[in-house]
């Protein structure tokens, strides 16, 4: 499985020691693996019927994937259920992978910062393959989140100040130490997984992949791996398009929606999971979103607050910042940008339970 840089073509072939990141200091990508036939995926083994597109193996896993597809007649959309997934958000098709990826070099700790739901899913696939795990948090992060860390037996190691503060500590620990760095916004094996997004909608679709998807955005994990995921499908001719990609982020710290409109006036600490002010792979967001033909823009906390409470009056109970997407698709709609008769999918990304 060799590791490249896209920005400047450096290649590392695998081994235990691989890098987190390229010398030169961009994030580094698997390289591109062939496809199997759509009639040899069986949706029974769930996220792992995709294992010949994936990094790793044997699986880490606990049944998760294929999440459910259900229109959403309120929203004149579908929704794809990923909220749950058994760490309770869609963090786990990532986890799934990197820490399948772990297991097979042969690591025995791991560490990873989070404001929550990806600290939690590491926390959980790592207890799953038996590996240590450290996992840096803000010093204000959700008793929720942390208890879900604390169950699976990992260590919660709380920082105070910034987000940024946060991992600037944990790169100092992998940095010092010998723990593998199990991060969902550097490690290539996390967006590997979160590809599976795009491939099981587009088997639950018989290949009919829609107009347009909305995602929530801050990292860009679940972004970046469903345009990774639809393009090379495409690529492999079994789906006709891509869908345009469609980001929200948060009011306040919408670095992407900055870029493309100046578009993050207000604030909006009600979806607190996409509060990411630099995201590591800020330059492929933008290109992708270039090449699908989407946009990025920022909503703040009132109209996040009032989509959360639509999409638990109509049976979704899903976390807060979940709620960004659904809204993200009213204001898209009022733009202009995506219309009443195009076909539309927004992931449910985190569940209700764990607020």
């Amino acid at each position: 499985m060799t590791l490249e840089c896209r920005s400047c073509g450096n290649t590392y072939a695998e081994s235990a020691a691989e890098p987190w990141r390229c010398e030169c200091g961009h994030a580094l990508d698997f390289a591109d693996r062939a496809l199997p036939e759509p009639r040899d995926v069986d949706a029974s083994r769930g996220l792992w019927a995709f294992e010949s597109f994936l990094p790793a193996g044997p699986a880490v896993t606990l049944g998760e994937g294929f999440t459910p597809l259900t229109d959403a007649p309120a929203w004149d959309a579908q929704f794809k259920l990923d909220f749950v997934f058994p760490s309770g958000s869609y963090k786990d098709r990532g986890a799934t992978v990197l820490l399948s990826r772990a297991a097979e070099l042969g690591v025995e700790r791991v560490v990873e910062d989070s404001s929550g739901n990806a600290g939690a899913a590491v926390a959980q696939y790592a207890a799953r393959a038996g590996i240590d795990a450290d996992i840096y948090v803000p010093a204000d992060a959700k008793p929720s989140k942390l208890r879900a860390i604390e169950a699976a037996g990992a260590t919660p190691v709380r920082v105070d100040g910034t987000r940024g503060d946060v991992t600037d500590a944990c790169v100092e620990a992998v940095e010092a130490g010998d723990s593998w760095y199990a991060s969902h916004a550097w490690n290539p094996g996390f967006y590997a997984g979160t590809e599976t997004f795009a491939y099981e909608l587009a088997v639950q679709r018989e290949m009919d992949v829609p107009d347009a998807v909305v995602l929530p955005l801050g990292h860009g994990t679940l972004f970046l791996g469903a345009y990774r995921g639809f393009r090379r499908l495409h690529d492999a001719g079994w789906t006709d398009s891509v869908p345009r990609l469609y980001g929200v982020q948060a009011a306040g710290v919408a670095p992407i929606a900055n870029r493309l409109h100046a578009d993050g006036d207000g604030e909006n600490d009600v979806a607190d999971g996409i509060q990411i002010a630099d995201p590591a792979r800020a330059d492929q967001i933008l290109n992708a979103i270039d090449a699908a033909g989407g946009d990025a823009i920022a909503l703040d906390a009132a109209t996040t607050r009032e989509e959360l409470e639509r999409l638990h009056d109509h049976g979704f109970y899903c976390a807060p910042t979940s709620a960004v997407a659904p809204a993200g698709l009213r204001a898209y709609r009022e733009r202009g940008e995506i219309t009443e008769r195009e076909d539309v999918v927004v992931p449910l990304t985190g569940s209700g339970l764990k607020t």
